[in-house]
């Protein structure tokens, strides 16, 4: 890979530039903010985002989207999925030709129910095999760190998914291929949702148990959403299902499950949001239109509403527990 553009210099996109400059790439980012695009540019470093982190001097930065798309063979999506349409509906005219899309994005949009890949396809017009994922437990900081981690790249394309393995294959990040596009993406959706019950049920005080409880019957609620939606099951075994998973809902460095906490600790929307920086989680936008998305395919899923009640309708954290313990008893 010559040259990438990564579309978004938040805390995520910025881990991911920094994976493919090591990994070998020339790669330029598109930051919001002229601070941010001058911190990486003349000191190597993102500090509102990721600070004390050194960014490789191959990675770049502008505000200018044109010069940042200018002749990108791979355009890495680094923007919340709720704001992807608008942002790429500017951007798409300064595609180069034969460009291919990589999204970072997890969520489901609201109003319309696609997922993100979808609507890259719609707002591009690029056939399956040229828009591939990007998902799997990748907290961004212990990315940027050099960790190691593991992910997972789809794209119905195989031999694409493979050529971008290589380009984001470091010493430290070890990618893997899947054709399975729909439970990558449906994964990735679900987990901020659980992961946000978990961090409402730590914030209530509640121990392990209720924690892995939470983790398990969050899996299988995915799970049957990803299956009736066309998803193979054993994706959800795997790094985008249950390693995504189970990163999102237990670490301090998740910003759900931190929302959550919050939330669980009797503060309203506002007030969790000003604890975590002035940014909304991920989980609280997509837990409408996931929950939507369940019942437009049939799909029981208690957690999601519960998490749509607590965040969107009023609900009291505790009483809706009480009421999600009394329901009725089945097998697994």
């Amino acid at each position: 890979m010559a040259r990438i553009a990564v579309m978004g210099a938040g805390s995520w996109g910025s881990a991911v530039g920094k994976v493919l400059a090591d990994a070998g790439s020339e790669v330029i980012m598109w930051a919001r903010r002229d601070e941010v695009a001058a911190g990486i540019n003349e000191n190597h470093c993102n500090d509102k985002y990721l600070p004390g982190i050194v960014m490789p001097t191959s990675l770049s930065a502008s505000t200018d989207p044109a010069e940042v798309l200018d002749g990108a063979e791979e355009v890495v999506l680094a923007v919340p999925s709720q704001s992807l349409r608008g942002n790429l509906e500017t951007w798409v005219d300064h595609f180069a030709p034969g460009a291919g899309v990589i999204s970072l994005a997890k969520g489901i949009e609201t109003g319309t129910l696609k997922r993100v890949s979808e609507i890259v396809a719609e707002v591009t017009g690029f056939e399956d095999g040229r828009i591939a994922v990007l998902s799997g437990p990748n907290l961004a900081r212990e990315v940027a760190e050099g960790q190691p981690a593991a992910t997972v790249i789809a794209c119905s394309d195989e031999a694409r998914a493979t050529r971008l393995q290589d380009a984001f294959t470091t010493r430290y990040f070890r990618p893997y291929t899947n054709t399975d596009v729909v439970g990558c993406e449906i994964g990735g959706a679900t987990k901020n949702v659980i992961a946000l019950v978990c961090g409402i049920a730590s914030g209530m005080g509640l121990g392990d148990n209720t924690a892995a409880t939470l983790v398990t019957r969050g899996l299988a609620e995915s799970t049957r959403l990803g299956v009736a939606l066309g998803a193979n099951q054993a994706t959800f075994a795997g790094l985008a299902g249950l390693g995504d998973l189970v990163a999102t809902c237990t670490s301090p460095l998740s910003r759900n499950r931190t929302f959550g906490e919050r939330l669980g600790m009797g503060e309203n929307l506002e007030q969790a949001q000003a604890a975590t920086n002035g940014q909304v989680a991920e989980g609280v936008k997509s837990c409408t239109s996931i929950r939507e998305l369940s019942r437009r395919a049939g799909v029981e899923m208690p957690l999601t509403e519960a998490v749509h009640e607590i965040c969107h309708e009023g609900g009291d954290a505790v009483e809706v527990a009480v009421r999600l313990m009394k329901r009725s008893t089945k097998p697994e």
